[in-house]
């Protein structure tokens, strides 16, 4: 795997919609601004401002923004403005022999963990798991944890190290102890089951696999996770660490169980290093995480080392 080459300051940002269109297009200004006050200047794609029902315009319109902001040699990276629905239609579309000659920093995640797996397997490149302009830059809520874990793994060449989480989020904890390493793979559970059984789907074989979710409920994450489990998905990744899973709460009486109680029954007993509440994924606090960077999982001890960094001079 890969890394790609750094980003610096007044470095050209290519900024893509893959999934969902932007809720209010005035927004859009707002997510340019916010990313060049990071020290970028920035490129809306013309897919950013279109809109057909719950996609962000066209398959056409946005597999072109990719793949011309790839080709494009004065965009040194590519920040996806938002998720959404829709970026698995996209995969097959995508050239992919042009994308790994032109591998530049791709930053996202939630729908955007299709796109990361792609290009990660495919094209041969890490890709960072991370906050975005539109759904994170501007918001009261984007942190200086979130905005100097992002411009630290994609801005310079010193790994990550330990993923330590900040001081209002709940301490790291171990599900089943043990030593684990291998490479970052996953990202949102949804869109790592949506792949299953397509060209594109997850290799965890000997990797660390993480993974995160937001607005499902406790069964639908059951379903999902012995899903991975009964396709050996789980049995072969070296170990697994657990973001956050937020809005998992189900309202149905007859459904009522913790989704601790979810994750344990269906973990346990993999009996591999598992740790739980690092700090990625929808909630408050959104580290970057360098998707295909070596890492260490030491679960006798609760803690996540990046052991390599996504970017090179």
């Amino acid at each position: 795997m890969r890394p790609v080459k750094m980003l610096k300051e007044g470095d050209t940002i290519g900024m893509i919609a893959p999934s969902g269109p932007a809720p209010d297009p005035n927004l859009i200004a707002e997510a340019v601004k916010a990313t060049e006050e990071l020290g970028f200047k920035v490129v809306a794609g013309p897919g950013c401002y279109e809109k057909w029902g719950y996609l962000a315009g066209s398959d056409s319109m946005r597999i072109r923004d990719i793949n011309t902001f790839f080709a494009d040699p004065a965009i040194s990276g590519i920040f996806c403005m938002k998720g959404g629905d829709g970026a698995p239609r996209l995969l097959d579309r995508l050239d992919l022999k042009m994308i790994s000659r032109n591998r530049k920093v791709f930053l996202g995640y939630s729908d955007v963990t299709a796109l990361h797996t792609v290009f990660n397997q495919k094209a041969g490149f890490m890709t960072f798991h991370g906050p975005m302009p539109l759904s994170d830059f501007i918001t009261p809520d984007f942190t200086d944890y979130e905005r100097e874990s992002l411009l630290k793994a994609v801005m310079t060449t010193e790994p990550l190290g330990e993923i330590a989480p900040p001081p209002d989020a709940p301490p790291i904890e171990t599900l089943c102890r043990g030593h684990a390493e291998g490479r970052l793979v996953g990202g949102n559970l949804s869109l790592i089951c949506a792949l299953m059984g397509t060209p594109f789907e997850i290799d965890t074989k000997g990797k660390i696999l993480v993974i995160e979710d937001v607005h499902e409920a406790n069964y639908r994450i059951d379903r999902m996770l012995t899903q991975l489990r009964l396709a050996g998905k789980l049995g072969d990744a070296v170990g697994i660490v657990i973001g956050e899973f937020t809005h998992a709460e189900t309202d149905d009486p007859n459904k009522q169980l913790p989704v601790d109680d979810v994750l344990k029954s269906i973990l346990l007993p993999l009996e591999k290093p598992i740790i739980r509440n690092v700090s990625f994924g929808h909630g408050k606090h959104k580290t970057t995480l360098p998707l295909g960077a070596s890492a260490v999982l030491d679960a006798c001890r609760s803690r996540l080392i990046v052991t390599e960094s996504g970017v090179e001079r």
